[in-house]
């Protein structure tokens, strides 16, 4: 029975949905920060010998630092992980420059960077999931609605180049049947959703926490 409602549990748990919208908007941020920061740190060291460069630098710098610090945010609010400080030192009372040279020593500033980078393919395979069991889940759900209009085969792979149809899905109980799979299979594709978040969710720990060093004995 536990096992039955931790299957069937999944359809009710918000934290769910929260995993959903997230994986959700991996790939548009993922798009956004590629072209963000490509087009800009490419700029921007092409003219590095101009002071524009070194502004745009600057600029970007600044602009990574914060999209790293929304999606620390992001995984903190929609995945609910505990993720440290971006920051592991206490810059009240430093000057700007100061906040500036810490921010460089700080080893999360790069694997931020590195971070926003790969969010994009992270989001491309996280898109391709959804859209591919989402897609496949209404498409069986939705077989009462039309198995009418044109038979459904169901074929089976016997070459490389050769189906063979084992069976045509023609009647209402068929269509029942096969819509009641895709309830299964949603749920079951709620379940690797959850799993994609948790995985997202411990590398955002990973790259985008700060954590103490452990002090020498």
């Amino acid at each position: 029975m536990n096992a039955l409602k931790q299957f069937f549990g999944v359809v009710v748990r918000p934290q769910t949905y929260l995993n959903f919208i997230y994986l959700l908007l991996s790939f548009p941020l993922g798009l956004i920060y590629f072209v963000v920061l490509v087009t800009g740190l490419s700029v921007g060291l092409g003219t590095i010998i101009l002071w524009i460069g070194v502004i745009l630098l600057v600029a970007m710098f600044a602009a990574w630092y914060g999209m790293a610090a929304f999606e620390r945010l992001t995984a903190v609010w929609l995945l609910r992980e505990d993720i440290p400080s971006m920051q592991p030192l206490d810059t009240t009372g430093m000057s700007i420059w100061q906040k500036f040279v810490a921010a460089l020593k700080n080893p999360v500033t790069w694997k931020g960077l590195a971070f926003l980078l790969l969010k994009l393919p992270i989001g491309v395979v996280c898109f391709s999931v959804l859209v591919t069991l989402v897609s496949l889940s209404l498409g069986l759900m939705a077989a009462p609605f039309y198995y009418n209009l044109t038979y459904i085969p169901v074929d089976l792979n016997i070459g490389a180049s050769y189906y063979q149809t084992i069976w045509t899905i023609d009647t209402l109980s068929e269509a029942l049947l096969v819509s009641l799979a895709g309830v299964l299979v949603a749920i079951a594709s709620l379940h690797a959703f959850n799993g994609l978040a948790w995985l997202s969710a411990k590398f955002a720990r990973v790259m985008l926490g700060s954590f103490p060093q452990p002090v020498a004995e």
